[in-house]
């Protein structure tokens, strides 16, 4: 190796730094992103209005969950579309997506294809579902606007894949897409509550109370087909 090698060498793992994840990233790298960041538009992603937490379960294996980070905007009325993140963290990894429609845009569809969505229901009135409230609202203000929030999600039917399965400590999104769905009864999931509690200190948050408060949320009837992608 040349002298000149050896300094570029040098220098490029000076340049190492790491991000929250614990992987290493160069200072080129995060100059060219910051620089992006100041010259691009991001019009998708600006329109993200609502950040909820809750598990997703294998359709494959629901005795598996993995908390999920939605990041969701409005497509139109009837459509709402989420990012799944593995945390809130500056460098989460993106692992799926979500769809969530209305009951009516979901009536439209075949047999086969309604099978797939999963309700909403128990994840709202058990308190499982959240939005994180900001460290700068009062807690009595959040509450009122994430119910309000509730009483529109608990209507909507969800289809969700995961791409990255880091519950089993993969380091890439491997293999195909796994088909998720919802937690539909506290007995699916093998310490559920410990969990949730779990994330709650993470995120500042109080599941209990949350059900308590959603007490007097109407509860949908929930279509025969949804929640039967389970095998």
């Amino acid at each position: 190796m040349s002298a000149d090698q050896k300094s570029r060498s040098s220098e490029d793992s000076a340049d190492i730094t790491n991000n929250a994840s614990g992987n290493p990233t160069s200072v080129k790298s995060q100059i060219l992103s910051t620089a992006a960041g100041m010259l691009q538009e991001f019009e998708p992603v600006k329109n993200i209005c609502a950040f909820l937490n809750a598990f997703h379960v294998y359709a494959d294996e629901p005795s598996r969950a993995v908390e999920s980070h939605h990041y969701c905007s409005h497509v139109n009325e009837d459509v709402r579309q989420c990012l799944i993140y593995d945390s809130n963290e500056k460098n989460a990894r993106l692992i799926g997506v979500e769809y969530m429609i209305t009951p009516q845009l979901y009536e439209t569809l075949d047999q086969t294809e309604r099978r797939l969505w999963h309700s909403h229901v128990f994840e709202v009135k058990s308190g499982m579902l959240i939005m994180p409230k900001p460290s700068m609202v009062p807690e009595a203000a959040w509450e009122l606007a994430e119910t309000k929030e509730m009483e529109d999600v608990i209507q909507l039917y969800g289809k969700v894949y995961h791409f990255w399965q880091v519950d089993r400590g993969d380091k890439l999104p491997l293999g195909q897409p796994k088909l998720m769905a919802s937690i539909t009864n506290e007995s699916q999931v093998p310490g559920l509550w410990e969990r949730v509690a779990e994330r709650d200190r993470k995120l500042v948050a109080d599941y209990q109370r949350k059900k308590a408060i959603r007490q007097g949320i109407l509860e949908p009837q929930i279509h025969p087909d949804a929640d039967q992608c389970r095998t």
